[in-house]
Order: structure tokens, then sequence, then C-alpha cells
């Protein structure tokens, strides 16, 4: 916590009763929580932001697509739009929200939607495609809907167990609402960490019976994507890179590590960027950026000038988190 926002401790504890009251009311059924009876799950996190819920949503695509049709919903963060809507491969990110788009661009087979109302955007999906399993991102505090399964990430250097609730920290709600989690996502770990040291990191998670706990590494791809070719990655030296994500740090100390020469622009997340930002970015010789960045940018500046760098999420015990997930999508035939 930083030193100033511990003056904010008061406010924490005047909001901490409100969050906590919310979610007694659920779990007692004064507050309406929809069920379904096919698989949905959830990804998302106690924290704001920046933990890793669209590599976490990737992962869950790869591994099921294959067997199950699948669709996933999204609020549809700060885009222009209201309601249900569907993202086809020629939305615009202003109208669906980067992280969706980006979502469709990347697996066209799967169906894609953006609603507020997560209840309603269900039932949408399944009145008009009846997906066999659905998607949440980001949908964590979104008690109106009861997710068969819940996925929440925290991340290695920020881990929710050492924050505080808004204001004085970052936490949406208190660490209570770990409870409701079935798999637990250690996220952005050093790739080499050790067995042993995993195990000293989960000793500080009381983990409820029924929950799992994994640790995940970012891989980086070697090369880079363009709208039409790829490229080593190797093979570009100096660049501008541009970031709009809650935590670029990973990228940029990945980029340091490989002895890469840059100038970093960076925005806040989702940034919407202005014409006078375009204008500016357009005198760059070349910019490397984030997948999700890239899906705002790619209208505005031309091809052969950006490309982005693909990311996946891997797990240090992936097939037995695979597992879990699979069983819990094939309980429900």
């Amino acid at each position: 916590m930083q030193k100033w926002r511990k003056l904010l401790i008061p406010f924490s504890f005047l909001y901490a009763p409100i969050i906590l009251l919310r979610n007694w009311l659920y779990d007692k059924g004064v507050f309406h929580s929809q069920k379904f009876d096919f698989p949905v799950i959830c990804i998302g996190n106690l924290s704001m932001g920046g933990t890793g819920k669209s590599p976490a949503i990737e992962w869950l695509i790869r591994l099921l697509q294959n067997n199950f049709s699948l669709a996933t919903l999204s609020r549809g963060y700060k885009r222009t739009t209201k309601g249900f809507l569907e993202v086809t491969e020629n939305s615009n990110a202003k109208e669906v929200g980067d992280e969706p788009l980006q979502f469709k661009l990347k697996f066209p087979a799967v169906k894609v939607a953006v609603d507020e109302n997560r209840a309603n955007g269900i039932d949408t999906l399944q009145s008009k495609y009846s997906p066999k399993v659905i998607l949440l991102d980001d949908a964590f505090q979104h008690r109106r809907v009861q997710a068969g399964l819940a996925i929440l990430l925290t991340v290695f250097d920020d881990l929710y167990i050492n924050d505080w609730i808004l204001p004085a920290g970052n936490l949406r709600e208190t660490t209570q609402g770990a409870k409701r989690a079935d798999i637990i996502i250690i996220t952005k770990c050093p790739s080499d960490l050790s067995e042993n040291e995993r195990s000293t990191i989960a000793e500080k998670f009381s983990l409820l019976p029924h929950q799992f706990l994994f640790f995940a590494y970012i891989d980086y791809a070697e090369e880079i994507v363009f709208a039409d070719k790829k490229q080593s990655l190797s093979s570009i030296e100096a660049f501008t890179l541009v970031t709009g994500i809650a935590n670029p740090k990973p990228l940029v100390n990945k980029l340091k590590k490989d002895g890469k020469e840059f100038k970093h622009l960076v925005f806040t997340d989702h940034h919407s960027f202005s014409d006078n930002e375009l204008k500016n970015l357009l005198k760059e010789e070349f910019i490397l950026t984030t997948e999700k960045d890239y899906v705002r940018l790619k209208d505005y500046i031309p091809k052969e000038k950006i490309a982005y760098l693909p990311i996946q999420m891997k797990l240090f015990e992936e097939e037995k988190c695979a597992k879990i997930v699979r069983e819990f999508c094939v309980s429900f035939d």
C-alpha cells in the first residue's frame, strides 16, 4: 500500500461493510442470483484490473473449443453502446470494447457478445445460438449471475491476500469474496518459479476444501504480428512501445531483458485515443503494442507501421487445471 493511501483507511472501513452486506444478502438468497442448467464459467478478480483476464479467457477457449460450442460474454468496458450486442469481425472496438473484439478476431468460430446485464446476455446467447459453454469475462462481482465454475485471478507480485479494499487498497471487495472461487490462479509468475517457491506461497492462502490453487506465467511469442504478416521479434531494433493496459511492467521487463531499445508511451487501461494522440502516433516510425491496444489502433495506423506481440497464459500444472474444467463442462451432459 502506498503511504499516502493509508490516510484513506477510514473510508475503507466505511466501504467494506456495504460490500459485505451486499454479498451476505446474495448468499442468503435475499437478492436473487440466477443459476443455469448448462456450464457457465466466470473469470474475474478481487483487485482493480491487470490480473490477466483476457489471456485466461483465451486459455479456456483453446482448451474447450474442439469439444464444445463456445460463447464469451463481456460487459464491453468503455464501449459507446448499451445493451446486448453481438461482436463480429467487422465490429469497432469503440462500439464493443477492445477485449471482446480481440477474442472474436482471434477465434472467429466462437460467439462473442457484450451486455452489461450478464443474465440477459446469457439468455440472449442461449436463445439465439444455444452454446454448450458460456465464458463470462470479468464477472466475479456480478452476483446476479451464479456461475457454475468461478475462477479467481491474482497477480504474483500483488496478491489479494496482501491488499486492502478500496480506497486505501485496490480490492473491489474484501478478501472474504475469494471463498466464492472454485479455482484460484496466481498469474504473471516468473517462468522459472520452483515447486518449493510455489508451495511456500500456497501456504499463505487459506483454501477451502473445494478450492484449487494454480500458478501461471506469461508466454511471449517469438514473432510479432502485423495485419498481413508475421516477423521475428529478434529482427526489430528501435521502436516505440505503446501500451494502454493496467500493468505493462512484465512486457517492458521482457523487452529490456531481450536487449531492445525503445521509447515507451504509456496510456491508461482501455484508453480511448484522441484525434491529437493518433496524429502524434502517426509520426512514430514503428509502433509495437499489445494485442488489446492493437485492436483499438489498427484502423488508424498504417498496417506496415504497427504490430503486436502475442502472449499466452501458461500454467505450471496445466493438465490438472484443464481436467477440472473439462470435468465441470461434461458434468452437465
